[in-house]
């Protein structure tokens, strides 16, 4: 049988895409072997292998979207956290300038006190000194006027009760006489 194949072909003119009917056999039976080996072992190996590496792309997905969550959820919670410190720290600022405020007023205060005592101690100087000017005038004023009186009088005024009379007379008239001129 193959020699009247192989005569039919050589007497036949052969046509280059059409392969001889054994060739395009054995061709098919090992297109079929190997299709069956594909089929059995490494399709499903393949699907295997593809499985394992959607599962381990769907996991990183997975992690991924958790991990961006996680990193949203920490933004938010610094975000807060930032925004009470901000708030913590004008209130500090406030305060600081509120306490600040109050010392400088009680220091004011305390400064006005301060003038206060030293103009009143001052004014109670001047009072004490006045005083004592007005009664060494009084004194020295009483001496020339006994002794400018015992000249005109020709008199002595050495008795001091009666001088102490005279001048305190005379300087009483002095001093309404200065009230009465203002």
């Amino acid at each position: 049988m193959i020699a009247n194949l192989l005569q039919l072909a050589a007497e036949e003119e052969q046509n280059p895409l059409v392969p001889p009917g054994p060739e395009l056999l054995v061709g098919t039976i090992a297109f079929a072997i190997v299709f069956f080996f594909f089929w059995k072992k490494l399709l499903p190996n393949i699907n295997k292998v593809l499985e394992e590496r959607r599962a381990a792309i769907e996991g990183g997905i997975e992690e991924a979207e958790a991990m961006k969550t996680e990193a949203q959820s920490v933004l938010e919670q610094y975000k807060a956290q930032l925004a009470e410190a901000r708030h913590e720290a004008a209130r500090l600022r406030q305060e600081a300038q509120e306490q600040g405020a109050a010392l400088i007023a009680e220091m004011r205060a305390e400064g006005q006190r301060q003038r206060e005592e030293i103009v009143a101690a001052g004014h109670a100087q001047i009072a004490a000194d006045r005083k004592a000017a007005a009664s060494s005038l009084r004194q020295d004023v009483g001496r020339l006027a006994t002794t400018l009186a015992g000249k005109l009088v020709g008199e002595s005024l050495e008795d001091h009760a009666r001088q102490s009379r005279v001048i305190d007379r005379f300087l009483d008239e002095l001093e309404e006489k200065a009230e009465a001129a203002r």
